[in-house]
């Protein structure tokens, strides 16, 4: 009776040729649940420093760079090929069937960095294995804040915010009371300190919305990720 969205829930809509669903039909939004971000990292041995160091290494040797991801389609592989052309830098992206090959790869020295969600990475960046260059959404990691958002490395890059998300939906034929008062119960419980507190251990921001702000923003992902899959050349499954 009620569905986990994501921002899969969107690429899905691009990336295939059928669905047995229309995501912005057949579903009614209830509230946004939670962002969790995405980073650029690097091995810790690696020469650059800054998301500027890459970018400009990138420029200066078009072609000769691999930027690792999980599986074609996911969302980090669509946020690299959003860095990639929002950059105008021309690098290999390189995918990989689990975050767990991503890093090997990484550390081996196989490619020279990679976009993951922060959570499945963020031992090996605290441990030293791995440095974060910057994050993808619109402000810092409040786990790091030292590292800088895409947006602040200036450029073309100034206006980059991609973040996934999860949320929660209902049949489209819910009654707009239901749907009402399951917004005002899911925001409240989000608005809890504990709650805030244990989501942000596993590095996701705690972040309700209203169910119009939801539809917008299932729209909006729907389109900008159809248009890095058409962008990409990615065939659709």
């Amino acid at each position: 009776t009620l569905l986990l969205m994501s921002n899969g829930t969107a690429v899905s809509a691009g990336l295939f040729n059928k669905l047995p669903f229309d995501a912005t039909k057949d579903f009614a939004p209830v509230s946004l649940l939670g962002l969790f971000d995405l980073a650029v990292v690097v091995p810790a041995s690696s020469k650059y420093r800054t998301l500027t160091d890459l970018v400009a290494d990138a420029k200066a040797n078009p072609g000769k760079l691999n930027l690792g991801s999980i599986a074609i389609g996911s969302t980090q592989n669509l946020a690299a090929e959003l860095f990639k052309s929002t950059a105008g830098i021309d690098l290999q992206i390189v995918p990989f069937n689990g975050t767990p090959a991503v890093v090997t790869a990484l550390r081996g020295g196989s490619i020279d960095a990679a976009v993951e969600i922060v959570s499945p990475v963020k031992g090996q960046i605290t441990g030293g294995a791995l440095r974060a260059l910057a994050v993808m959404g619109e402000k810092r990691e409040a786990s790091m804040p030292n590292v800088q958002t895409v947006a602040e490395a200036g450029g073309a890059r100034a206006g980059f915010n991609v973040a996934s998300w999860n949320a929660l939906a209902a049949p489209a034929n819910t009654p707009r009371e239901r749907i009402a008062y399951l917004n005002r119960e899911v925001n409240a419980v989000l608005a809890q300190p504990e709650v805030k507190a244990k989501l942000a251990s596993f590095d996701v921001e705690a972040r309700g919305s209203t169910p119009e702000a939801l539809g917008q923003l299932l729209a909006s992902e729907i389109r900008r990720w159809s248009g890095v899959i058409e962008k990409a050349k990615i065939p659709k499954q």
